[in-house]
């Protein structure tokens, strides 16, 4: 890691905790271990500077985002390789590059929203606006597969809305955040925005501090069950991201051919490491073999390997126990009389690598299937009633994505209206869009993100009636 990255991060050499990179193991830097009372220090800044980052305004504050999506653009190579070098995810494809390109998109996309507001009655007897105003201090709990994206997708509209933001990065990847944070809060005025680079300790008493009126939590659906147990004494507002499950199902009349490639990156974007990817593809009868053919050749086609390498676009899990699950699940499947079609033999060098496996012939209420493997092992089973595909896609507890693919738009809509999830994707999956909704229902959690509701979500209704 050069000294460049390091001042970034702004963590000195061999101070800290060590950073590993994924796909060699060796470190990459040190993070600080903060504690409750750094985060108790961090929360009280936030506190005294939220009333004059309020009193600027919406245009003011929009501008202040531009400005920090002017300083990512500045440093995007540097964020870039750094988040290569913890993430593990390589540079090109849509992955290091992409994600920090995506954090100023969004930033400015906030930025140009217009500013909710309702006029509720207005009838010459009487008038009620309904306007929204800041909650106070939000606390953002980012997770590691997605650091900076997902962070600037929780501080781009509460810092909007007239919050001021403390963020706790994963354990696993903190140095991105850090260093994301400290660019972005060369622009912003001193107290704005903090970051706190702790474990669980700090995570509890985010989730309980009486002087945070919001949690924004993406992670684990275990994790937001605890959260929203350790907030009910401070009524927090929460918006929960909890992961799913997500089913792709694909009707009869579609042509393998044309949609293996946009349903593979549905699927292995990421190396399979995100929340609203393809978990599980429920394909007709009559094009399974064809269909499952296409995915493995481009599986076998993808490079994958060190993210440093400019060639790749695969790359490694981000932690051991992360591979340790997707093999095991893997492992089983082929025990229980499932077909690896391609992939499925980790290799034995450096880093948490596993190879794109495409797993056919499986039965529906296989673990693989029915679990969250989060990495790139995509199981695909056979359908020859499209009422039995709906009711396996809706049998999880899960409802954050699906999607449903078809020649015929008003067939998959069909399809697509009885399928349980906060967001339906047609001929698609997983493309997020800074103006569109997003989340989840069941347990995959609550609550808003993206567009005029993201920004209603960190803030406070407030009705002006006469």
């Amino acid at each position: 890691m050069s000294d460049q990255l390091l001042s970034i991060v702004g963590v000195g050499k061999e101070e800290g905790r060590p950073i590993e990179n994924p796909a060699t193991g060796d470190v990459i830097g040190y993070a600080p271990d903060h504690t409750a009372d750094d985060l108790d220090a961090a929360v009280g800044g936030a506190v005294e500077k939220q009333p004059e980052w309020a009193r600027l305004g919406h245009s003011a504050r929009s501008n202040y985002l531009n400005k920090m999506a002017d300083a990512i653009d500045a440093h995007a190579e540097e964020l870039a390789q750094l988040l290569t070098l913890e993430s593990g995810k390589p540079l090109n494809g849509p992955n290091s590059r992409m994600e920090v390109s995506m954090c100023g998109d969004w930033l400015r996309a906030n930025a140009e929203f217009e500013t909710p507001s309702e006029v509720l009655v207005d009838d010459g007897e009487a008038r009620a606006v309904l306007e929204y105003e800041p909650i106070g201090v939000v606390g953002a709990i980012s997770p590691w597969n997605w650091p900076m994206m997902i962070t600037i997708w929780q501080i781009a509209p509460a810092l909007r809305m007239g919050n001021t933001v403390v963020v706790k990065p994963s354990e696993n990847t903190p140095l991105s955040v850090l260093a994301l944070v400290h660019v972005l809060n060369t622009v912003l005025p001193e107290g704005v925005l903090h970051a706190i680079s702790g474990g669980r300790e700090v995570g509890a008493r985010m989730s309980e501090h009486a002087e945070i009126g919001k949690i924004m939590f993406t992670g684990s659906i275990a994790t937001g069950r605890a959260i929203a147990a350790a907030s009910a004494d401070t009524l927090k507002r929460l918006t929960l991201e909890l992961g799913g499950n997500d089913a792709a199902i694909i009707l009869d009349d579609c042509d393998p051919a044309a949609i293996a490639e946009d349903l593979f990156w549905g699927a292995f974007i990421n190396t399979g490491q995100t929340c609203a990817a393809v978990k599980r593809v429920y394909v007709a009868d009559n094009i399974y073999d064809e269909l499952c053919q296409a995915l493995a050749s481009i599986a076998q086609a993808v490079p994958m390997g060190p993210g440093t390498d400019e060639n790749n676009v695969l790359g490694p899990l981000q932690n051991k126990g992360q591979r340790d699950i997707v093999a095991k699940l893997v492992d089983a499947a082929r025990d229980s009389g499932a077909q690896i079609l391609t992939g499925g033999q980790p290799s034995d060098g450096p880093g948490n690598f596993y190879p794109a496996t495409i797993v056919t012939d499986i039965a529906p209420d296989n673990p693989l299937v029915v679990e969250e493997q989060f990495g790139p092992a995509l199981p695909i089973v056979r359908y020859s009633n499209i009422d039995e595909a709906i009711g396996w896609a809706n049998g999880l507890e899960v409802g954050l994505g699906a999607s449903v693919w078809s020649a015929d738009r008003n067939r998959a809509m069909d399809v697509a209206r009885q399928i349980q999830a906060g967001t339906v994707w047609i001929n698609n999956h997983a493309r997020p869009d800074p103006r569109i909704p997003f989340g989840g229902i069941k347990q995959s959690g609550y609550g808003l993100e993206f567009g005029a509701d993201g920004l209603k979500a960190v803030a406070v209704p407030k009705v002006y009636n006469g």
